[in-house]
């Protein structure tokens, strides 16, 4: 087995503000080739600290992905100091320095001098073409080592690493990765845990791993097999068996669909529709179902009611309600709920009203509080739930029990016609 690391190089990802995703999406494809990332390490682009990292990348690991500072600017400086780590000149590629100017050619506009050094190359290095910006990617083999430079930007990297990279990683193949990604919703982690703890396989081969997030939870399922992807996909079967017997109607995606997807597939299906009415949420509900493809067969209408005056001339919400009950409570969100189904002619209405904070809460109606409705033909559903978190985690977390009130809604009809 090789042992494998990661570079991320950028004085940027160091600071609050970036977030290091090229060696996330490299890691889920190494594993596919049955290779475990043994160490991942961010480097600033100070020359000291980027030799000092090679230098220890070289002595820890057989196969070594670096991505980052091979563009044009004084502080990218990865192909320099590889080479310089690697004991190698750089040598002026002339073919690649003329796919550079090429590249500026067709957009209408001279080549910058500046451009000109990521025509360089460590000597002996392997170009591997870069068909989404100029920064050209680097396959470099010691003997000991095999050194890949790639560019920092996922949209220039993810192309590259499976056109370029992907098919002369094969030979160092170990085994085959099988995945699934089971998605819940209505759970906390701690309850989650005590129903499935004893789930948990213990064979070395099979990896469960569960990620929280308000609102939703997610239990990564691998496999790894040495003969076979078909031999990996098997061993996933019975723990991901296991785990839908239990958590049931719970789990409302396993191919890594979003609720709003999963929703939006059960509406079309049966050609319903829905339109929803939002105070708390700010559209959020009505982004979600709107992101899906597809969407105009089966969303009417959204309506962001914010203010008093809103719920009452737009949803027709009585304005006693709002004034002996407030704006957040169970008799305007059903009032909410009511209008829009009414004004859109819609088979279901979803309505949200809350406090999302961080200021507007009261002992009586604090911060995190949102009434959740749900009109159909013929009833109204009402539920009052408690929020923590901070105004966006609020807000999500009402979006996604308003979406998955409705979707056990539409199965449970399901249930009841089958």
């Amino acid at each position: 087995m090789k042992r494998v690391l990661i570079m991320a190089i950028g004085s940027e990802l160091l600071t609050p503000y970036f977030q290091d995703s090229d060696s996330l999406y490299m890691t889920q494809r190494l594993n596919d080739l049955g290779l475990k990332v043994t160490t991942k390490t961010i480097s600033s682009d100070d020359h000291d600290a980027l030799y000092l990292q090679f230098k220890i990348a070289l002595a820890q690991a057989e196969l070594i992905f670096a991505s980052g500072g091979l563009g044009p600017t004084e502080d990218d400086r990865t192909r320099e100091v590889a080479a310089e780590a690697l004991e190698r000149k750089l040598v002026l590629d002339e073919d690649l320095l003329l796919k550079i100017h090429e590249r500026f050619a067709r957009r209408g506009i001279a080549m910058p001098a500046s451009n000109k050094k990521q025509a360089l190359v460590p000597e002996g290095a392997e170009i591997l073409p870069n068909e989404h910006g100029t920064a050209a990617g680097l396959w470099l083999n010691t003997g000991k080592n095999i050194v890949v430079l790639l560019p920092g930007p996922p949209h220039e990297l993810k192309p590259m690493f499976d056109s370029q990279v992907w098919p002369r990683l094969e030979q160092f193949r170990a085994g085959y990765c099988g995945r699934r990604v089971l998605k819940i919703t209505g759970l906390t982690e701690s309850k989650l845990e005590d129903l499935i703890k004893d789930l948990y396989p213990r064979a070395a081969n099979l990896q469960v791993t569960t990620l929280a997030s308000p609102g939703q939870i997610e239990i990564h399922l691998a496999s790894f097999a040495a003969q076979s992807a078909e031999l990996a996909e098997e061993g996933l079967k019975p723990v991901e068996e296991a785990l839908l017997e239990r958590l049931k109607d719970r789990v409302f995606s396993t191919n890594g669909e979003e609720l709003e997807a999963v929703v939006g597939n059960l509406l079309r299906a049966r050609g319903e529709t829905v339109a929803v009415a939002e105070s708390c949420t700010g559209g959020l509900i009505s982004h979600r179902l709107t992101n899906v493809p597809g969407s105009s067969e089966y969303f009417q209408e959204g309506t962001i009611a914010y203010s008093n005056e809103s719920k009452r001339d737009d949803l027709q919400v009585p304005i006693d309600h709002i004034r002996k009950f407030g704006a957040v409570s169970s008799q305007v969100v059903r009032a909410m709920a009511m209008g829009a189904r009414s004004k859109a002619r819609s088979t279901y209405a979803l309505a949200v009203t809350g406090i999302a904070g961080p200021e507007g809460g009261t002992e009586q109606k604090p911060v995190g509080l949102v009434f959740t409705a749900l009109a159909t033909e013929k009833s109204v559903e009402v539920v009052k739930s408690q929020y923590l978190g901070n105004r966006e985690h609020i807000k999500f977390q009402a979006s996604q029990y308003a979406l998955d009130m409705l979707r056990r809604t539409l199965l449970a009809s399901e249930t009841k016609k089958s």
